[in-house]
Order: structure tokens, then sequence, then C-alpha cells
């Protein structure tokens, strides 16, 4: 037999082949990352654990250089490296969010400074990390409608909800920007399009994380709780991890502490929240491939199509539905476990994470 074609062979060449599926290829050689790096180290972060890197089945994510054990923190993101509201204020449009009336939103305020940044390229400080963010989404309100109806009709309604209240807060802000024209010698409309807009807010709305500030008057009441975290956010999701990921005060950092072990040169994920395949999509613009939290949402028509024709009490129960907010929100979990003969998943009654009243039913 020639060498290289027995079983023992075979077997080494498949473990090599799952092996290289699930190892990312090192991109910190890449300009942008060395730029990114570089912009990091300027405002005091230093990464010993992770490195960018490229993967078969999430794209970019972070690989773990070393052995990470439960418990430790993987990432320490220094408040000067994080972008908020208060970014926004200590900038050049820190005064015209301040005159404005009504007061306009931290979301507004957050895309307002993305758009302007990406328009001033070279000359932003922002720019190695403008130059890593994603050039569109896909979260249904980033979608081309023709595409955006193809979805399942309880997605497809909540995706042109979002995208019309996307496309109602760019309406209702190009009085605020064209206040801003002194700041350009471009016209703010070729500047602040709908196109742009719609970048910005996926931005912050895909890669956001959870930093919540007081309220501050020269905002509307509307939570403030959005931060970008470049470097941070090329953390990829996976329901399978658990996560502590929260601002330090005496640090001024904010951290990632896993709660998972890693080893060498293997993509560390962080947990986005035990969200459903609809709720990811919607606000992150991916489906992963096994989702224990998965479910079929159901619509109140195709609810009251299976139910019994002579029921009596139809009208109270979906009124109760009705009253709980429940006729937009019925949905059934998946159970990833086998049922039949065919090992398909089973189905079980959930509805919005709440129970009915059972004698009721």
């Amino acid at each position: 037999m020639k060498k290289g074609r027995g079983r023992t062979s075979r077997m080494r060449r498949r473990k090599l082949f799952r092996n290289s599926e699930s190892r990312g290829v090192n991109e910190s050689c890449k300009p942008e990352f060395i730029e990114l790096m570089k912009w990091l180290k300027d405002r005091k972060f230093e990464d010993t654990n992770l490195v960018p890197a490229y993967f078969p089945g999430t794209g970019r994510g972070l690989m773990s250089k070393t052995s990470l054990q439960e418990g430790q923190v993987i990432l320490s993101l220094p408040e000067s490296c994080l972008l908020t509201t208060d970014t926004v204020i200590r900038s050049y449009l820190g005064a015209y969010v301040a005159e404005w009336q009504p007061p306009p939103s931290p979301l507004l305020a957050l895309c307002t400074f993305l758009v302007a940044e990406k328009h001033a390229g070279d000359r932003s400080p922002w720019k190695p990390y403008l130059e890593i963010l994603p050039k569109a989404y896909t979260c249904p309100a980033c979608l081309e409608p023709e595409v955006a109806d193809l979805l399942p009709r309880p997605l497809k309604a909540k995706a042109r909800a979002q995208r019309t209240r996307v496309q109602e807060l760019f309406t209702s802000s190009r009085d605020f920007f064209s206040s801003l024209q002194p700041l350009f010698s471009e016209a703010v409309e070729s500047i602040f399009s709908y196109r742009a807009f719609l970048w910005a807010w996926g931005t912050v709305n895909t890669r956001a994380v959870y930093l919540a500030r007081g309220r501050r008057p020269c905002f509307s009441a509307e939570p403030d709780t959005c931060a970008l975290a470049p470097y941070l956010d090329l953390l990829n999701h996976s329901p399978a991890v658990q996560v502590n990921a929260a601002f330090n005060e005496e640090t001024r950092c904010y951290e990632i502490r896993t709660g998972s072990s890693w080893r060498p040169h293997e993509e560390v994920l962080i947990c986005y929240g035990p969200h459903d395949n609809q709720r990811l999509l919607l606000e992150y613009g991916f489906v992963p491939p096994r989702n224990p939290h998965a479910c079929v949402h159901v619509a109140q028509d195709v609810l009251v199509k299976y139910l019994p024709a002579a029921d009596k009490q139809m009208d109270r129960k979906l009124s109760i539905l009705k009253d709980r907010d429940f006729t937009e929100d019925v949905r059934h979990q998946l159970e990833m476990r086998s049922c039949g003969p065919r090992g398909g998943p089973c189905l079980s009654r959930w509805v919005a994470q709440r129970q009915l009243v059972s004698d009721v039913w």
C-alpha cells in the first residue's frame, strides 16, 4: 500500500480538515487592523489575549492567542476608546446638539456623528475604526423592499415597521441636519442622505453595547444606553456561551469576562442574549445555524384557524390575548430534541415568555 492511503492516514486527514474548519485565519497583519491597533494603543488599550481573524462560519471575529480560563477578563476597553453621546457633545457637533429644539434623541446624535465622521474621511480621528465597519448591514430595515417581502409574514410585518421607524426618524431630522450647514462646504442634503443615515443607524443598532448614561437636557427622554466599542464589537455571537459584560467604574474600562474556557487559536464568542432567530435577524441581521431559543411566530388568524370552531369562549380568549399584547407575539418554541421516528424538532406552546391562566383555556 502506498504511503498516505491507509485508514490511519484518512482519519488524520479528516481530523485536520475538521480543525481547519473551526480555526480562523489571522488578519492582524492586514493594513486596516494594523492602523486600528495603533489607534487603540494611542488610547491606552493593550490586548494580549485576542487577535482579529476570519472564520469560515462567522466571518470576521476575534481569535484566542493563548488558553483563556473561565472567569478571566478577556478584553478591557478604556473609556477613551468608546464612542458615546459624550463623544458627540465634546465634538464640533456639541453646540448644535445642545441648541436644537426639541432636543434630538441619543440615537440621532450618534447617527449624525457617524455620518459626519465618515464624510470627513482622512480628516476624521475615528477613521481607523470607521474603516473596519461593514459597508452595509443585513437587518431587515437595510434590505431592499423586494428582498424583505420574501420574509415570513410575522417577520415581514416587523421588518416593515422597523423600516418605517428609520425612515420617519430620518425625515423628522432633516431640519436638524440643515442646521449643521455651517460645518460643511458641501450641501448637507448630499452628506446626510438616507443611504448614509441608514448605514449609521445599522452601525448603532447592530454593534452598540449597553452603557447607560444619565439623562441630560440636551437630549430627548429616550434612553441613552448605546456605546460603540471598537475592536470589542468584532466578537461574534453564540447562544451556547456565557459572558459578563459591563463598564468597570474603577478601571474606567468596558470589560468582557468569559464564562467559558477557550483553547489557543479558537474563535472567542460572546452571547448577545437569549434571543430567538426573529429577534436576532431584526436587531443584528443574522441567524445562527443552531439556536436553542428558536421559535415559530404565529399570526392571530393562523391561531384562530386551528382552534376548535365550536369553542364558545373564542371571543373571550382572543380578547385576553389582545389585552396582553399576545396577539402580536404568539409563538411556539422549537425544542432541540428528537421527537418521533424522523428525529425532527418538537413544538411546545410558549406564549411571549408568559403563561395564560390555565382555567380560561
